[in-house]
């Protein structure tokens, strides 16, 4: 038994398995069922990817301007682009549009400097953690069954699956993220006034004057 990590012809031949389809050799065999299953294997694996994981969001990532037309344009993978500030500024606010960046404020695609922003890639089948790649190729055969068989009981048997897999990626995520109540801006900005309120400061001074 392969304890190596699954490619995506491993992937398509298990989707294959799903509706009790003989598997293939390549992924350019010709059968009509095994190109829809890799179809569906790549919506599945994009829309899973654009939910933002530790795995393909890069931090602090720098995005110039063209040299001729001042325009910052996305990455032709990139899945979803934040700028790095937690509060809106009054001054810019930028966001995608057309594929390049767009600043709502200044009503403008035009920019004098780079800038930075935290950015989600949609990386290829290969590239992503095996649990990750368990989870998309046990959702994606649940589909590809819906869509070809539709059958209640093999779906049934397919969501369960595909649920435990999910708390597998989730535990994953956490496991390597090493989250905490300050990542969250929102949870953070309460502890951070209850911690900087004026009478916490005074309370603060007057027990350090005593």
């Amino acid at each position: 038994m392969s304890t190596s990590p699954t490619t995506k012809l491993e992937a398509v031949n298990i989707m294959l398995s799903s509706i009790g389809e003989a598997p293939v050799n390549s992924l350019t065999s010709g059968l009509e069922d095994a190109e829809l299953a890799e179809t569906i294997l790549g919506s599945v694996s994009r829309d899973v990817q654009s939910k933002g994981w530790t795995f393909n969001t890069d931090l602090k990532y720098t995005l110039s301007p063209d040299s001729v037309t001042k325009e910052i344009s996305i990455p032709d993978n990139c899945l979803r682009v934040d700028t790095r500030g937690t509060v809106r500024s009054s001054s810019s606010d930028i966001v995608e549009r057309g594929r390049k960046l767009y600043d709502r404020v200044n009503n403008t695609s035009i920019f004098s400097s780079s800038q930075i922003v935290d950015i989600v890639f949609n990386l290829e089948f290969t590239d992503i953690p095996e649990v990750a790649r368990r989870y998309i190729v046990i959702r994606s055969a649940r589909i590809f069954q819906d869509r070809v068989l539709a059958s209640t009981s093999i779906h049934g048997f397919q969501l369960e699956d595909e649920r435990a897999a999910w708390m597998e990626l989730q535990d994953h995520e956490g496991e390597i993220a090493d989250y905490n109540i300050f990542d969250n801006y929102d949870t953070f900005s309460v502890i951070d006034r209850g911690m900087y309120s004026s009478s916490n400061i005074t309370n603060t001074t007057s027990a350090t004057s005593s």
